[in-house]
């Protein structure tokens, strides 16, 4: 039996026993080529190689077994030679249908062969499956690879337009380019607003006697003055601005005040009162998508450690299958929260019917049941928390919450509103509202409690607030009115959760893709997180300013989400892939009106628009003018953004832009500020020695501080004879400090910088010269070709001869293993696999996991407060999956000349063979 993961080999292995050989091909074993070096002998020469894929035959893919699976290859063709079955049991969406496709076309088994699917990994569903296996999916198969072909199709050339245009090494995807342009947008909104400011009167109001639960009192706000509404956050757009067609009032600060202190002696009476019964149904269980959001808002985590915990609990039996966009629970699930739900909580809080939860799902083959416990009686978080791991235990408590609220009662409660009517001396009437709820009736929120989005405003479902029982024309006395004033606030940037949940509403990309397109945009360094915020670089408003003048098709959103339906359609049946794929490429009546079909073809789209693309005009975006009315633009140059300000004839001020400022927070003062600090750099004073004046500039490489060196001085005659040119004088340069700034940088600090490198000696018994320097990757020593790192910065400074011949006299220490000998960065417990301690430290290249055997450098998106024994031992099995990094091949001697042999008569050539992907 071949399954994806070690991890979830071996569970499925307990359940088999001793007649079963249970494998995992660790993931894809074949995929298109990634380089030229990919691409097998026998195809170098042909067109499409670049490719991967033969445009002009059906597009047939060129598969090759990626290097680092082939040991896995051998091993799984070694195993099948001592068995009489094979089993395929990967997941049962896309992916997985695709990979038990590819192992059956790169083994090619000579044994009967078997698919088999289940949802969890417990003992019942694997015997279950193993009873009753299917049959390949085809159409599965060729809805994975139309996707994997067309999104390379896409990439390869669509990316190169923005290599020409933007700067080299950029990407362009089907989805992660419109992921790119809902934050790009968003920040374009954030950047137009304009604040505005309005003010309402809040007031305590007091009845004659209290009520028989005690309560007096209670706060209201006023809604209208003289019947026509005041003015509160919703009546304002995302500009900042009154809504145009808002009939409502703002109110000034003086209006506010003056409103007030004429109403502090008013008569105030309950002009309504309005008591409605309160119901809140529970939630369904979760989907792909809503786990991700609530992990996000309820545990702070990113949608890739969601997806990456998630698979862990699914892989050891804890949960089911977590890539699902249904909501529907199995007859046995159903059973088992109701069960649950009764013994925690009583008969009353359990439904009286089972509930079920539907809802219109794209693609009828990829329904899969919720996200729920595993198993047909669910462990509760109690039972299983010595086994899990912290995030593990965290993302298990959650689903089983919501799995067993779903089965619960509904809560029930009252609302109440109430309107408070006084009038001014000079009659102006004003309505305040207050308004309160009161849960009578817990139900399912005994058990589980949505978090709200934070940017909604909104408030928890079991949030309560009592108001005294009160009737109509009741009087009653105000106290504490006080003007309150309120400014408009930008729309919120997306969160991963709140980003995912547009996709899904918008239909862009698919639950099994979100985590890792969000993953890939902030790789790319098309967005970068403030905070749990996504914010766009300014490479990605270039990127997508092009995409959107010139292939606006591609990332348009209505479109990209009909794209998902054209190809569910492939997996459904509904559309043959060929077809398809020709139109989306060459053109032609395919597709709905406006699809890249019958718009002439993705080709003849990418190869009519490059040469009318003006490279300069989308790499520059607008900004604001100057009070002297001139354009002040950010620029995305090759090296990062800058600023410039058109001067007119010709000229320009430029400045450079700090990586970290977001844009919409680029003010016109931020910008005079930065152009005061000149790109030629900030002159810091003149050296006393050299008499050369002292700079600090932004560099490609961070800020430094450098001297500027004189002209050199012209001969007063030109020499008779030609000399040779001697080598201009290169300038000092010293790179500043992590704690230093190019505008709080000092002269003496800079003076100190490019004293480095600093003779500390020579070496008594070689003779050789020992200076203390600063590099790339921090201070150390250097003494002919060998180098020996320093523990700070200021020892550059300080560093004596002895001291510096201690540290020589150590055995070097190289690579990660100079490191190891610095404290840990973070402790994480044994490993799994080996039972040694793993910890964190931080390596040459950057933080890595060791357990001081394997060494693994953490991703990009992992960060060092929320790394865990889960991933560190994750990231620890594919490096030693992936075996020993190859020893490089000694140098091969010439080989010696041999005569020629004779001629041969030419062999007749074989016909060449279809690429592996026919079927």
């Amino acid at each position: 039996m071949i399954v994806e993961s070690p991890a979830k080999a071996r569970k499925i292995a307990t359940y088999l026993g001793p007649n079963f050989v249970v494998e995992s091909s660790r993931g894809h074993i074949r995929d298109l080529p990634r380089n030229a070096a990919d691409v097998p002998e026998k195809y170098k020469g042909t067109a499409w190689a670049r490719l991967g894929v033969d445009v002009d035959n059906d597009f047939e893919p060129l598969y090759i077994v990626t290097p680092d699976k082939k040991s896995t290859v051998t091993e799984l063709k070694s195993l099948m030679k001592d068995v009489d079955e094979l089993y395929l049991a990967t997941d049962g969406d896309r992916e997985g249908e695709a990979i038990a496709w590819h192992l059956l076309e790169t083994l090619k088994p000579k044994i009967p062969v078997r698919r088999m699917v289940f949802h969890e990994i417990t003992e019942p569903a694997i015997q279950a499956a193993a009873a009753s296996p299917r049959d390949l999916d085809k159409d599965l198969v060729d809805a994975q690879e139309t996707r994997r072909i067309l999104d390379r199709l896409y990439g390869y050339e669509v990316s190169p337009v923005l290599w020409k245009k933007v700067m080299p090494k950029l990407s362009a995807g089907r989805v992660q380019s419109v992921a790119t342009r809902l934050i790009v947008q968003r920040e374009r909104e954030r950047m137009r607003f304009v604040v505005a400011s309005y003010w309402d009167i809040s007031a305590v109001f007091e009845a004659a006697t209290a009520d028989e639960s005690g309560a007096r009192s209670f706060s209201a706000k006023l809604i209208s003055v003289d019947g026509q509404r005041v003015a509160v956050g919703r009546d304002f757009g995302p500009d900042g601005q009154l809504k145009a067609g808002s009939e409502s009032r703002v109110l000034a600060e003086a209006e506010a005040q003056r409103l007030a202190q004429a109403l502090a002696d008013a008569s105030f009476a309950v002009s309504s009162v309005e008591e409605k019964p309160y119901t809140r149904k529970p939630y369904a269980p979760f989907m792909t998508s809503t786990l991700q959001q609530e992990a996000g808002r309820k545990l702070r985590f990113a949608a890739e450690r969601t997806m990456r915990t998630a698979q862990r609990l699914y892989e050891n039996g804890y949960i089911t299958y977590m890539r699902t966009d249904s909501t529907t629970l199995s007859e046995t699930a159903i059973t088992a929260a109701r069960n649950q739900a009764r013994e925690l909580y009583g008969d009353a809080y359990v439904s009286p019917q089972p509930r079920q939860y539907t809802r219109k799902v794209k693609n009828a083959q990829e329904a899969h049941e919720a996200i729920r416990p595993a198993g047909e009686v669910f462990r509760t978080p109690g039972e299983v928390a010595r086994e899990l791991e912290s995030d593990e235990f965290k993302l298990y408590e959650l689903i089983w919450q919501r799995t067993i609220a779903s089965q619960m009662n509904d809560a029930k409660g009252t609302t109440l509103s109430v309107k408070i009517t006084g009038s001014t001396a000079a009659g102006e009437e004003a309505t305040f509202s207050a308004s309160g709820r009161t849960i009578t009736f817990p139900g399912f929120l005994k058990a589980y409690v949505e978090t709200v989005d934070e940017e909604a405003g909104g408030e928890s479902d079991d949030a309560e607030r009592r108001l005294p029982n009160l009737k109509r024309d009741q009087p009653l006395t105000g106290r504490e009115l006080t003007a309150d004033g309120h400014t408009t606030s930008p729309p919120a940037r997306y969160t991963e959760a709140s980003l995912i949940k547009v996709m899904e509403e918008t239909g862009i990309g698919r639950p099994s893709t979100w985590a890792a397109i969000i993953g890939t945009i902030q790789d790319r360094g098309y967005v970068w997180r403030k905070g749990s915020a996504l914010v766009p670089a300014w490479v990605a408003f270039a990127v997508i300013g092009l995409l959107e003048q010139h292939f606006g098709r591609l990332v348009d959103y209505d479109f990209t989400a009909a794209l998902e339906d054209e190809l569910d359609g492939i997996a459904a049946g509904r559309e043959q892939r060929t077809r398809w794929l020709t139109g989306f490429f060459f053109g032609g009546e395919t597709g709905p009106e406006g699809s890249v079909a019958r718009s002439g073809g993705l080709k003849n789209l990418v190869g009519n628009s490059v040469d009318g693309i003006d490279a300069r005009e989308v790499n520059s975006i607008p900004m604001f003018t100057d009070s002297e009315n001139r354009s002040v633009v950010v620029r995305v140059g090759r090296y990062g953004p800058y600023l410039e300000r058109d001067l007119g004839e010709g000229k320009s001020d430029r400045a450079n832009l700090p990586d970290d400022v977001p844009p919409d927070e680029l003010t016109l003062d931020m910008a005079e500020e930065l152009f005061a600090t000149p790109i030629e750099g900030r002159s810091l004073g003149t050296d006393p020695v050299s008499g050369n004046e002292i700079v600090a500039k932004e560099g490609r490489f961070g800020p430094y501080v450098t001297e500027i060196l004189p002209e050199p001085e012209e001969p007063a005659e030109p020499p008779k004879t030609k000399a040779k040119k001697a080598a201009a004088p290169k300038p000092r340069t010293g790179s500043l400090f992590k704690d230093m700034t190019v505008q709080t940088v000092t002269l003496e600090e800079a003076l100190k910088l490019l004293s480095l490198p600093r003779v500390v000696g020579k070496d008594p018994e070689t003779g050789a010269e020992i200076t203390a320097q600063n590099g790339r990757y921090g201070p150390y020593l250097k003494k002919g070709t060998d180098s020996r790192s320093l523990t700070s910065e200021e020892q550059m400074f300080t560093v004596t001869l002895d001291e510096a011949l201690k540290i020589y006299a150590e055995p070097k220490k190289r690579g990660r293993q100079a490191a190891a000998s610095a404290p840990p960065l973070k402790e994480l417990g044994p490993d799994p696999v080996s039972g040694k301690p793993v910890v964190v430290k931080e390596g040459r290249f950057g933080p890595y996991a060791t357990d001081g055997e394997t060494n693994a450098s953490l991703r990009k998106s992992d960060t060092i407060e929320d790394f865990t024994l889960e991933r560190a031992a994750e990231l620890l099995a594919e490096k030693r999956a992936k075996g020993p990094a190859p020893k490089r091949a000694p140098a091969r001697k010439p080989a010696a000349k041999k005569e020629p042999a004779a001629k041969k008569a030419p062999a007749k050539k074989a016909p060449a063979k279809k690429t592996t992907a026919a079927k």
